[in-house]
């Protein structure tokens, strides 16, 4: 499963991240969004894309594309 297969109101726990996507993978790293880490959902926009998440006390808004690069555990 990866984040952006998660549904408004729920939380998952990054497990890692997809093969590919290097510079993305930097990105999210470099935004809070490491292993172990617990991710919430809190809104999508109406048109399903970006997904406002809640991660280490803040919000971040994350593109569809790029959600689905983040693995969770099962």
């Amino acid at each position: 499963m990866t984040l952006g297969d998660l549904e408004v109101g729920k939380s998952g726990i990054i497990s890692g991240y997809k093969a590919g996507g290097l510079g993305f993978r930097e990105k999210l790293l470099s935004m809070g969004l490491t292993k172990g880490v617990e991710v919430f959902v809190k809104r999508v926009a109406p048109l399903g894309d970006p997904l406002q998440v809640n991660v280490r006390d803040f919000s971040l808004s994350i593109r569809r594309d790029e959600a689905n690069l983040i693995l969770l555990q099962d």
